[in-house]
C-alpha cells in the first residue's frame, strides 16, 4: 500500500513538473487544469520541492522501497525534482529577458532618458503590501477610495482609486482592467502588486469592474471600459491625476479589453451614448490578452479554438452569424499608425493565450505604429503568472515600472522642450524667424 501511494504521488509530481516546464499547447479541454498546474508549480518550484521531499522521505521511511513499485516511484520522483530544478532556473532568466525586451523596444540607451530622480526611485526597494482582515490590501503611503460609480450600472460600473498618501497633483494615471474570461473577476482581485507599487511611487491608479457575460454579452464589456476611461478623463484631476497621461493595463480578458480600448478611441459603435467622449490613452500594457477572436491566421486550429467558449458564453451571435462583430472586438483588427505605445507581456508557456497569436499582433503593431512597441515573452511563464507574489511577478512589476519611468520622463522632457521653444519664440527679435528659416 505504501509503495502504491508513493507511485501514485510520483506520477502526479512528474506530470506537474512537465506542465511547469513544457507548453502542452494541444491540450484541448485540459487546458485550464494544465494552466493551473503549470502556473502554481512553475512559480513556486522551491515550495513544491520541499513538500515533495518531505512526503517522499516519509514514504521511504515507511518502507515504500521494499516493493518494485516503490523503486519505480523513486525514479519518477527524481525526474519530477529535475523538472522543478529546470523550472526554477528558467524563472531566474526573467529579469535578463525583461531587460533585453526593453532594450529592443526602447533602444540601448533608454535608461539614460529616464530622469535621475526616477532612476533612483526604480532601484529602491519597494514597501511590502499587507493584507487586511477584510481581504483588501493596504500599503504605507497609499490612500484608497473604493466603489466609486462611473456609469449607469450600479453593481458593476464601480472603480477603486489608489493614490499617494497626502494627495498629489498632476500625477500620471494607470487604469487596471481585471481578467476572468469576461465571465468572472473583480477589481480587487488582480493587478494589485503593480497598482500598489505605482501608487507608492506617485501614480494615481484606478481599478475597474465591468459588466460580465453571459448576462451581458459583447460589446457591453468594452463599452464599460471606455466609459470608465471617459470618467477618468473628466474626473481624475479631482483625485490628483493628470487626464493627459493615462496608461491602460490588464491581464487575460482584461488585457484584451485594454488593447481593444487603446486601439479604438472614439469608435462610435463601442461608445454608444458618449460617442463624443475622449477615450484616447497614452500607452497600453496588456498581459497575456487574446487579440484575435476570429483566429484569422488559423494559429489555434479547431481542436483548441476559443470559438465554442466565446459563442456559448461571451458573444451574442456565432462567428458565422456575425463575423463583423467578432472582428470589431478583436484588437488585431484595429492596429493602425496612431496606436499608442504598447508594452505587450506574454508568458512563453501559456496554454490559454498562445504566444504565436501575441507575436502576430506585435509584428503588425511594429509594421504600422509610429509609437514604440515593446514585447516581452516571459521565460517559462504560464497564464496569470503575475496574480500572486512570486519571482516573475516581481520582475514584471519592476519592468513595467521601468517602462513607465521612461515613458513619463520622455513626455516630461518633450513638454520641457516645447516650453523652451515657446519661450524662445516669444523672446526672438523681429525678423529672426525669417533669417533662421532662410538658413535651413
Amino acid at each position: 500500500m505504501i509503495a502504491t501511494t508513493f507511485l501514485v504521488l510520483s506520477i502526479i509530481w512528474t506530470s506537474a513538473s512537465l506542465c511547469a516546464v513544457v507548453r502542452l499547447h494541444r491540450s484541448g479541454p485540459l487546458s485550464l487544469p494544465i494552466m493551473m498546474t503549470g502556473w502554481l508549480v512553475g512559480d513556486h518550484p522551491v515550495a513544491h520541492f520541499a513538500a515533495q521531499f518531505v512526503a517522499a522521505g516519509a514514504l521511504i521511511g515507511s518502507g515504500a522501497l521494499d516493493a518494485t513499485r516503490g523503486m519505480v516511484a523513486l525514479g519518477l520522483t527524481i525526474v519530477a525534482w529535475s523538472g522543478l530544478v529546470v523550472a526554477y532556473m528558467v524563472s531566474r532568466r526573467a529579469r535578463a529577458s525583461a531587460e533585453d525586451a526593453l532594450v529592443a523596444g526602447l533602444g540601448p540607451d533608454y535608461r539614460s532618458e529616464i530622469t535621475p530622480a526616477k532612476r533612483a526611485e526604480i532601484t529602491a526597494h519597494p514597501d511590502r503590501a499587507v493584507m487586511r482582515l477584510d481581504g483588501r490590501f493596504r500599503l504605507t503611503g497609499v490612500d484608497t477610495e473604493f466603489d466609486v460609480p462611473y456609469g449607469e450600472h450600479p453593481k458593476r460600473n464601480l472603480l477603486d482609486i489608489y493614490r499617494p498618501a497626502g494627495g498629489s497633483t498632476g500625477a500620471p494615471v494607470l487604469i487596471q482592467v481585471h481578467g476572468g474570461g469576461w465571465v468572472v473577476g473583480h477589481k480587487q482581485q488582480q493587478g494589485l502588486p503593480l497598482i500598489l507599487r505605482l501608487a507608492r511611487r506617485g501614480w494615481v491608479c484606478v481599478s475597474i469592474n465591468y459588466r460580465l457575460a453571459p448576462k451581458h454579452r459583447f460589446p457591453d464589456q468594452i463599452v464599460d471600459v471606455k466609459r470608465a476611461i471617459a470618467w477618468v478623463k473628466a474626473n481624475i484631476s479631482e483625485h490628483g491625476g493628470d487626464p493627459s497621461t493615462i496608461v491602460l493595463t490588464g491581464g487575460s480578458a482584461g488585457g484584451h479589453l485594454a488593447s481593444l480600448a487603446a486601439l479604438t478611441p472614439g469608435r462610435a459603435e463601442l461608445q454608444p451614448g458618449f460617442e463624443g467622449a475622449d477615450t484616447t490613452v497614452t500607452a497600453c500594457i496588456p498581459f497575456y490578452g487574446p487579440v484575435d477572436f476570429a483566429d484569422r491566421n488559423r494559429i489555434r486550429g479547431r481542436f483548441t479554438s476559443m470559438e465554442p467558449f466565446l459563442t456559448r458564453l461571451v458573444m451574442p451571435r456565432s462567428l458565422s452569424e456575425d463575423p463583423a462583430l467578432w472582428n470589431l472586438v478583436s484588437p488585431i483588427s484595429h492596429v493602425n499608425p496612431d496606436a499608442p505605445a504598447f508594452f505587450v507581456i506574454q508568458g512563453h508557456n501559456d496554454v490559454l493565450v498562445w504566444r504565436e497569436e501575441t507575436r502576430e499582433f506585435v509584428d503588425r503593431l511594429r509594421e504600422v505604429s509610429r509609437n514604440t512597441i515593446v514585447h516581452w515573452e516571459v521565460p517559462g511563464a504560464q497564464h496569470a503568472f503575475d496574480t500572486f507574489p512570486a519571482h516573475r511577478t516581481t520582475v514584471a512589476v519592476d519592468a513595467v515600472e521601468t517602462y513607465l519611468a521612461h515613458l513619463t520622463s520622455r513626455r516630461r522632457n518633450r513638454r520641457a522642450g516645447m516650453d523652451m521653444r515657446n519661450i524662445a519664440d516669444r523672446t526672438r527679435p523681429a525678423g529672426a524667424e525669417l533669417a533662421e528659416d532662410s538658413d535651413v
